[in-house]
């Protein structure tokens, strides 16, 4: 078998790591440092096809492809477009779970095993890596295959005890090994020629022995020499390579995540750790490059407590998790005069995982789509992202999208308006007290167009209300805003101690609306009840789908939206849409519907609006009741109502189809404001907008110059300002 290595073959044996394989090879895979062959430092990290921070040394040759050291020069990332691999994972539930396949390890599980509890045992050496425990408990373990997440009662942790690497200086030299990894590299044919050990090791080993206690390493790139100190000064020892043995430190990162589970801690894991000797210089941590002179910096300014020094100088959130440093940030403190403390807290994860691990065996859309999003598709809208939803932009022709509103009649998918019910005895008073309108002179079966407002008294969404029954409103609001609105009702509703109930049915509901001036044609071929009145609402059958039909309009034609269940959305589409064939019915997409509302002046909130956009900037005052009770926003709306108005939402319109969002607006050499919604209207012949005019010295421009066309300022309802084609 073979890999490459940074455009080098390199063979392998079946039974070979990376690692070994890289070395058999005479290749250090970093730029050196210590080996240890357990997976607890990170000189041996390595990027394996394309996935970086990955442990040469528990990493099978025969898994590998194409292997770049760290060190060298960082392979070309994978293209944009490419497909991130499918990981599986796999759900366990047992009574016990066992980390570790050492003596201890298989001790506590067939303990388990004899007590008849069920078992999973994971052993690194067995490619499986425990990366997490969270509560539950939950272990996440990641191996070749994929993922396990493993439920479970109990944990046992036996994870044994790492091997202390030496800091000093020259400890970034290749050639030098803890005794663990001298024995595996020997036992593997690889010769280390003059063997010298610092600290006692095994005599199998081989090794000579450099008397004291270590000072530094001496070489180049690879050790050359070994320096220690005796009583009678310091002794040098030349050496082709050095194993150092400095004690043992317990892998308790595990348990620690798990603090406060049922964890026991059994062999090795549960030693009580050597403490190193201090040194006085040198990298503590490989991972960030920390050094002893930083955490004396750190120290002299009063980081004198584990957490502290590790989040002052980051030592210990590295790739090894603070496997190396750890031992050393303890010393480092009790040799400043502090008592010895454990180690910091530990948190998931304790090794790295790709996002693909991350996210195995879950599929969490970051943009929603509705019911309908499949139908879009094959009738081959192009799709974009609107409002956290996937919606469709145009079906091919907007300007036949468009005429079939205006003359006939179409469909428009409004699933992704926010759609809640609010319910109980104290609903009228919480909504009234939410919302500028007189909330009490609703009556059932009708519906209201609403603001909301901040404490500021500025817009925060629109929306509809509709009162069900007495105690019963059912609420929309924009495509982006149903989130922010729950919370909001929810919190101030707590707030006054009021008794309601709240169901956000956003995704549960599909909405269609079905707008133009053959709508109530249409669906009096679909239904044998009775269609609502314009602001009115009504449950109906339409086309064998059971919809709540609100009358109103946001095209400015007769519309009417039909709220239905989300699982009989394609039904209910398709049925209006075989009925509609005899009046050349299309749908509309977003590009249409945003030329339509501009043409009536609806606004939509955070396109039209701004941070500052208070009602009367905005002209919608009339949605404003101040001769109600208190709601929020009402005190800030009388102060400001006293100011003069400083700027305001306008209308403007031009002969020239020059109109684009954005566009600086100017009144001679003043710059008087800028443009947020444009379009060309084919019905009115013209280029409309609505946009932001400041006032200069307390009054209005009449006219405006946008990118060197003049404009007209008009009201912002430039299509039917009578409503009476909505109302028909």
């Amino acid at each position: 078998m073979s890999f490459e290595f940074q455009g080098q073959s390199i063979e392998s044996s079946a039974d070979d790591s990376v690692l070994l394989s890289l070395l058999r090879a005479g290749i250090h895979p970093g730029n050196g440092g210590p080996l240890c062959f357990a997976g607890d430092c990170s000189n041996c990290l390595c990027t394996i096809d394309d996935v970086s921070y990955v442990r040469a040394c528990q990493t099978p040759a025969e898994a590998a492809v194409a292997v770049a050291s760290h060190g060298g020069e960082a392979p070309p990332l994978p293209p944009l477009d490419a497909e991130a691999p499918d990981v599986a994972v796999d759900h366990q539930s047992v009574d016990v779970v066992v980390i570790g396949g050492g003596e201890s390890g298989q001790q506590a599980c067939a303990d388990a095993e004899v007590a008849g509890r069920s078992v999973a045992c994971f052993d690194a050496t067995a490619g499986h890596d425990v990366v997490a425990i969270y509560p539950g408990p939950l272990v996440l373990v990641r191996t070749h295959e994929g993922m396990i997440e493993v439920e479970c009662h109990e944990i046992v942790v036996a994870t044994g005890a790492a091997e202390i690497q030496p800091v000093a200086p020259g400890s970034d030299l290749i050639g030098i090994w803890t005794p663990r990894a001298a024995q595996t590299v020997l036992d593997a044919g690889l010769d280390l020629g003059r063997l010298v050990s610092v600290g006692t090791v095994p005599s199998e080993l081989g090794a000579t022995e450099a008397p004291g206690t270590l000072v530094r390493f001496v070489g180049d790139q690879a050790v050359s020499a070994v320096v220690t100190t005796t009583q009678d000064g310091e002794i040098e020892t030349a050496c082709d390579n050095v194993v150092v043995n400095l004690g043992m430190h317990p892998r308790t990162g595990l348990a620690r995540m798990a603090n406060g589970m049922n964890v026991s801690i059994v062999g090795d894991a549960a030693l009580e750790p050597d403490v190193p000797t201090c040194p006085t210089s040198g990298v503590v941590c490989p991972c960030n490059n920390v050094t002893f002179e930083q955490l004396d910096n750190l120290h002299d300014r009063g980081f004198t407590h584990m957490e502290l020094l590790k989040r002052g100088s980051l030592a210990g959130t590295g790739t090894c998790q603070g496997s190396v440093c750890t031992p050393y940030l303890r010393s480092f403190l009790q040799d400043r005069g502090h008592e010895l403390q454990p180690p910091f807290t530990a948190r998931p994860m304790a090794r790295q995982l790709t996002l693909s691990e991350m996210a195995a065996g879950s599929h969490l859309p970051t943009l929603a789509r509705t019911a309908l999003d499949g139908v879009h598709r094959e009738l081959g809208a192009r799709m974009d992202r609107m409002g956290g939803w996937w919606r469709p932009w145009t079906y091919g022709d907007t300007n036949a999208e468009y005429a079939a509103v205006r003359e006939r009649v179409s469909l428009g998918d409004v699933s992704t308006l926010g759609k809640m019910i609010v319910t109980g005895p104290d609903a009228e008073a919480t909504l009234q007290r939410l919302f500028p309108t007189n909330v009490s002179t609703i009556k059932p079966g009708r519906s209201r167009y609403v603001l909301i407002l901040d404490e500021r008294g500025y817009v925060m969404d629109d929306g509809m209300i509709a009162r069900e029954h007495d105690d019963t409103f059912f609420l929309t609001f924009t495509s982006g805003g149903a989130s922010m609105a729950e919370m909001w009702i929810r919190d101030w509703s707590a707030g006054w101690g009021h008794d309601i109930r709240i169901l956000n049915q956003t995704f549960s509901l599909g909405a269609i609306n079905v707008t133009g001036p053959l709508a109530a044609e249409l669906l009096a071929q679909a239904t044998d009840g009775e269609l609502p009145p314009f602001l009115g609402h009504a449950m109906l059958d339409i086309a064998g789908v059971r919809c709540k039909v609100f009358r109103l309009s946001f095209t400015g034609e007769m519309s009417f939206e039909l709220h239905h269940s989300a699982a009989e959305s394609v039904t209910l589409w398709n049925a209006l849409m075989d009925l509609g064939a005899e009046h050349d019915i299309r749908p509309h997409g977003i590009e249409a519907l945003f030329r339509l509302r501009l043409e009536k002046g609806h606004i939509i909130v955070g396109q039209d609006t701004d941070y500052d956009a208070s009602p009367r900037r905005l002209q919608h005052e009339w949605a404003v009741n101040m001769n109600k009770g208190d709601f929020i926003g009402r005190t800030a709306t009388e102060r400001t109502n006293r100011i003069p108005l400083d700027k305001k939402l306008v209308g403007i319109e031009t002969d020239a189809d020059s109109l684009v969002d954005g566009a600086v607006m100017w009144a001679g050499s003043d710059f008087v404001g800028t443009v947020s919604s444009s379009a060309w209207s084919p019905t009115l012949g013209k280029g409309i907008a609505l946009a932001w005019l400041e006032a200069v010295d307390g009054a209005f421009a009449e006219t405006v110059q946008v990118d060197g066309a003049e404009a007209r300022v008009v009201p912002p309802h430039f299509y039917d300002p009578e409503g009476s084609r909505a109302r028909a």
